[in-house]
This record gives structure tokens, C-alpha cells and sequence, in this order.
């Protein structure tokens, strides 16, 4: 699949969705419009890849709704050079984000099929986060804590302590908590044990896996 001038028009469409929506921020809506979503997933969705609706990829995960990766994106506030971890790497497109916010991107996914693939992928487009992990995303990424935000890109049904502590202070942490549908929360980090928290709505999002090993 390659990118063309019809993609690139449909990226401006959805755009102008998530604007509608009440996104606002510049660098989130640059990055969306930038980045070609439709060779994140499965060639016999491209002629979707433009809406704003989540799309099944490889190994039971989907590609987030653009309207998610923007809401969470925007509530991270990145700024260039910002230390970011990401939970959930899945199909590299909010990583893509977050790496054209001028983001340092420490990102883990659990599942090692999309691991594999998606590590190749990004690397091919010309994306490259610090570090892409294989590991359990409950414990986060302790080697290059403290982080300035954290983005849990699937429904945790509790908040990972050890995220939490991986925060600077700060440091703004965006996760949907919750089993079946999801309050996307966030945390900033007031001091060493304190911790604002603001619930912003319900989300769907596939279950954050944990290791059992």
C-alpha cells in the first residue's frame, strides 16, 4: 500500500471530525493529519482506515478510534524531548503520534506477535521510539524512570502502582480503568504520595494483559 493525495484528503476529514469533537490541540491534529493510519492496518480495511472507529489488527488487539489517541494524546501535553512510556505499543499508530509530538517514546507490548511486526514497521516508516519492550506492561519501564507521562493504551481494571511510581513529579499519567468499559483517568503527580485525579468519561478499550508467569 502506499500513501497518496486521496489519503492525504481523507486524513484532512478526519481532522476536521476531531475538531468538531473538541480536540484543540495543534501538534495532536498535525500528527493525525501527518500520519498514514491505513498502513497501520489490515489492506482490506484502507477504505475505512479515515473514519473515526476502531478497527480489529493482529492478535485479538484493535487500532484505537483516532478520536481516543487524540483525547489521550492531548491530556498527556507533550512537549518536544518529553520522556513518554507507553503501555500497549499494539499497532505503532499512537506511538507514530507520540514520536511526531517530539516525544522520547519507551513503549511495551505484551503480546509478541504484534511486537515482532510492529517493531519491523515503525522502524521502516522512519519512527523511532527510544525502546520497544516484550514485557508486562503493569510493571512499566523502571530503567529509564522517572517518566514526564505515561499512556495505558488498554482498560486496566486497577492502576498499576508501579506506573504511578515510575512518574515525575509532575507528571501526568492517562489510563482507562475499569473491566468492561473504561473511565479514562487522569493522574498528576502533586508530590512523592500525592496524586490529583480527574475521571474524563467512558471509553472502550481492549483488556491490559498481565504476565502470569
Amino acid at each position: 500500500m502506499k500513501d497518496t493525495l486521496r489519503h492525504a484528503g481523507k486524513r484532512k476529514q478526519l481532522v476536521e471530525v476531531l475538531i468538531k469533537k473538541g480536540i484543540k490541540d495543534e501538534g495532536v491534529l498535525s500528527a493525525i493529519n501527518k500520519i498514514p493510519r491505513h498502513l497501520f492496518m489490515d489492506s482490506s480495511f484502507e477504505d475505512h482506515a479515515y473514519q473515526d472507529k476502531a478497527f480489529p489488527i493482529a492478535a485479538d488487539q484493535t487500532i484505537s478510534q483516532p478520536y481516543t489517541v487524540a483525547f489521550q494524546s492531548e491530556l498527556l501535553q507533550v512537549e518536544k524531548g518529553d520522556q513518554v512510556l507507553e503501555i500497549g505499543t499494539g499497532s505503532g499508530y499512537q506511538t507514530a503520534v507520540l514520536c511526531e509530538l517530539g516525544a522520547k517514546v519507551y513503549s511495551i507490548e505484551r503480546q509478541q506477535e504484534l511486537f515482532k511486526k510492529t517493531k519491523l514497521f515503525l522502524s521502516k516508516l522512519g519512527y523511532r521510539p527510544k525502546r520497544l519492550t516484550f514485557g508486562d506492561g503493569y510493571k512499566g519501564m523502571e530503567e529509564f524512570a522517572p517518566y514526564d507521562s505515561i499512556i495505558v493504551t488498554a482498560g486496566a481494571p486497577f492502576v498499576p502502582k508501579p506506573l504511578l511510581s515510575q512518574l515525575k513529579i509532575g507528571g501526568r499519567l492517562v489510563i482507562p480503568v475499569g473491566k468492561k468499559n473504561q473511565i479514562m483517568t487522569l493522574f498528576i503527580r502533586k508530590s512523592e504520595n500525592e496524586f490529583e485525579k480527574r475521571e474524563l468519561g467512558e471509553f472502550r478499550f481492549v483488556p491490559l494483559l498481565e504476565d502470569k508467569n
